[in-house]
């Protein structure tokens, strides 16, 4: 049961500020921001949503399928790829520019400021659905705005249900722009932050989002997630992690437990804790793709926070 990843394949380069951004910006000064921080830790990861959560994914043994842009100096992505057995077949390389790179810095209460260069993921919209074959499910994720858009309306030609994850791109699109995603899609996902802005954009309540589409998924962090489907909200708790060390990719790893729990008919309640868990096994582990439990470990841990299997 294929699922189909359109999205971004990116280096994340990560540095950890021991401070707080909020004892370094002003609130009356934000118009002319100056400011540098001491990050003593940096690493470089491989990242992007679609790489992430095609990793998780592969975790839970499902079938994941990239639908990505990457550039000249991208070999080592497509090489890890291959080695963790995850389909590049629809891996675009774009030899005239570099692949997207995000540079993200942590502060001690685990917010983030993120510079991100799109670079091969601009002509996303290069790639087209139509190539990648039988696919059970979709989701579009932060991409090149053309290639968001394109792949949304090839996925409803094809009849491919999928999922709208706006994510950091959300604020590329207007309001009508958004309500169009949301009209496409069959569901949508979003944290709280991008929750508000698609309310504010749209002008339409969560409530009213969730009646447009099969389900609306909008996680809260510490807070777990709400899922609105058929005129009803269903909460889900959040699971307790190991340690919080980095919530890089922690969004992707939820979404790789959506696209499991949805591709193997799970109801509603297991499908969002089995995305909980998988967000807490994340976040306990540096960068977006260095966790590996096994599907037995997985298992486990489902049934020791919830009391049932999935």
């Amino acid at each position: 049961m294929t699922s189909l990843i359109c999205g971004s394949l990116a280096f994340d380069t990560i540095m950890l500020f021991g401070g707080r951004f909020s004892e370094a910006l002003l609130a009356d000064q934000l118009h002319k921001i100056n400011v540098a921080f001491l990050v003593p830790e940096i690493r470089r990861e491989f990242g992007g949503c679609a790489g992430n959560i095609a990793y998780n994914l592969k975790l839970l043994e499902g079938d994941p399928l990239i639908m990505a842009t990457i550039g000249m100096d991208g070999d080592p992505y497509l090489e890890r790829l291959d080695r963790l057995q995850i389909s590049r077949r629809c891996v675009r390389t774009i030899e005239s520019s570099y692949t997207a790179q995000a540079f993200i810095t942590t502060d001690a209460n685990s917010n983030q400021i993120t510079a991100f260069h799109p670079g091969a993921m601009a002509l996303s919209h290069h790639n087209k659905v139509t190539d990648a074959g039988p696919v059970k499910l979709a989701i579009v994720a932060p991409d090149g705005r053309d290639g968001m858009l394109q792949h949304a309306i090839d996925c409803v030609d094809l009849n491919i249900p999928f999922i709208f994850d706006p994510g950091q791109g959300l604020p590329m699109f207007s309001g009508p722009e958004l309500e169009h995603f949301i009209e496409l899609a069959t569901y949508v996902a979003v944290n709280d932050y991008e929750a508000e802005l698609l309310t504010e954009r749209t002008k339409l309540p969560l409530e009213q989002i969730g009646k447009r589409v099969s389900a609306l998924i909008v996680t809260r962090g510490e807070q777990g997630a709400e899922i609105y489907t058929d005129g009803k909200q269903i909460d889900i708790p959040c699971v307790t992690a190991d340690k919080v060390v980095d919530p890089t990719g922690c969004g992707d790893a939820f979404r790789a437990g959506l696209l499991y729990g949805l591709t193997h008919g799970m109801d509603w309640t297991t499908t969002g804790r089995l995305a909980s868990l998988m967000g807490a096994i994340k976040i306990a582990h540096e960068g977006g793709q260095n966790h590996h439990p096994s599907r037995e470990e997985i298992e486990e841990r489902f049934h020791k926070a919830f009391g049932y299997r999935f």
